[in-house]
């Protein structure tokens, strides 16, 4: 008798442990998560605090999140994965990955994978400027989370010290080259200062892309299969990028590194840069000046795109997999969760509500250049995503580094990439 209710008990205990979950990571759901950090700064520390977080409300799913360099670093270790037969469910990756990752089969549509009316509406929270890069074909691939847009950081002390507004920094390229000449601070025939710095290495396309656009013309249409590399105002939107350096002398001739810019400006290189938002906390806390953030100049028009990653399901996963990455991608993206992301690393809030909380109203208003990337989506753009995604890519940075160099001009690189670009789109028109 004394057995038959130490065996009742024992049953008893554990049904309740795992009701509550508190059986052992053995019987739990386990995910495997890449991302990427392309800024540098405390990043991962901060996925492993959001991780944690979600893990101690769903004891019945672990999550290992695996830091995996830079984006490309990212894209290859988790189609890697894929292949060796240990693939990750989920994954931040480049939101323009987009088209690759859908012609390699690697990942499933959210709105196959999303059940209730809840989970549907969820998939129509987000800025839909930064949809643009995570829709197509009539689904939504790619979930907004690293999300940002180029903008302008500019030193306050520098402006003062050359006589001009701290508070009107440059709104159109003409601005950008007269307030860039008196910026930029000379001794002995060497440089101190510079206007000027915008980066050339890592995303050298992204940043072209906010000049195409500024000049009125994106780099590609909307099916991922035709670019514009060659139309005339991508033409003179290199050349005026070339001209800052060379013709103006606001900015090293040349090119300029992605990695290090961020410190140049900190230490007083340059008076202005451009860069990811995704810099803003850490430049907070860096900056031994007065800063601004502005939005980027205009020449026709205001323009930058959209950056950065978004979420990804990968289709090698079982239904429960995919079941608990959805819940897990939904805790991340909650309002809450996505402004205290956004405050910590200066990336976009990704939804409007997310603006709408205690925490982000309250920090926008004591911090108001963490607005600025959120206005700026009225003139953002989709970030340059196209079928064969990285061959095309490397034709562009090609390209600007072949004009910014000097061993093409502008109109011969462009032309050479278009031409290039063409052959490996044909296929998909």
């Amino acid at each position: 008798m004394l057995t038959k209710l130490k065996r009742r008990a024992g049953q008893l205990a554990l049904a309740a442990a795992l009701s509550l979950g508190l059986t052992s990571t053995a019987s739990a759901i386990e995910l495997t998560m890449y991302y990427p950090v392309a800024v540098g700064g405390a990043l991962t520390k901060i996925v492993d605090g959001l991780v944690a977080d979600f893990e101690k409300e769903n004891p019945d799913i672990k999550v290992n999140a695996i830091y995996a360099g830079n984006y490309n670093d990212a894209r290859i270790k988790a189609l890697a994965a894929l292949k060796s037969g240990e693939p990750a469910q989920t994954s931040v990756m480049f939101s323009i990955d987009i088209y690759e990752l859908i012609e390699q089969g690697a990942i499933v549509a959210f709105d196959d994978v999303v059940k209730s009316d809840e989970d549907k509406a969820w998939l129509d929270k987000f800025y839909p400027a930064l949809m643009e890069n995570g829709k197509t074909q009539g689904k939504t691939w790619g979930i907004p989370f690293q999300r940002s847009t180029i903008v302008m950081y500019y030193n306050k002390d520098a402006f003062r010290a050359a006589g001009l507004d701290p508070e009107q920094p440059p709104a159109t390229w003409e601005e950008l080259v007269s307030m860039g000449k008196k910026l930029t601070k000379k001794s002995g025939g060497n440089v101190d200062q510079w206007g000027v710095m915008i980066p050339s290495t890592g995303y050298p396309y992204w940043m072209f892309g906010a000049l195409a656009m500024q000049n009125g013309q994106t780099l590609m249409n909307g099916d991922g299969n035709q670019t514009y590399f060659d139309a005339p105002a991508t033409v003179e939107a290199l050349q005026y990028w070339k001209d800052l350096g060379e013709k103006h002398g606001v900015m090293p001739s040349g090119t300029i590194e992605w990695g290090t810019l961020r410190q140049n400006f900190l230490e007083g290189k340059t008076a202005i840069m451009w860069h990811s938002t995704g810099n803003l906390t850490t430049v907070k806390n860096n900056a031994k000046f007065d800063f601004g953030v502005a939005m980027l100049p205009a020449m026709k028009r205001r323009g930058t795109p959209t950056g950065g990653g978004n979420f990804y399901i990968f289709e090698k996963s079982t239904d429960e997999e995919k079941a608990a990455a959805l819940k897990l991608i939904k805790f991340l993206t909650q309002p809450e969760r996505t402004a205290e992301w956004s405050i910590k690393t200066g990336y976009l809030g990704t939804r409007p509500d997310a603006y709408e909380t205690d925490a982000l109203k309250a920090y926008v208003k004591e911090f108001p250049p963490a607005a600025v990337a959120r206005d700026q989506l009225e003139f953002a753009t989709a970030e340059l995503s196209t079928y064969q995604t990285g061959r095309v890519r490397k034709l562009l940075d090609d390209a600007i580094q072949a004009a910014l160099t000097g061993s093409k001009s502008p109109a011969d690189a462009l032309g050479d990439a278009q031409k290039q670009a063409d052959r490996l789109l044909k296929r998909y028109r």
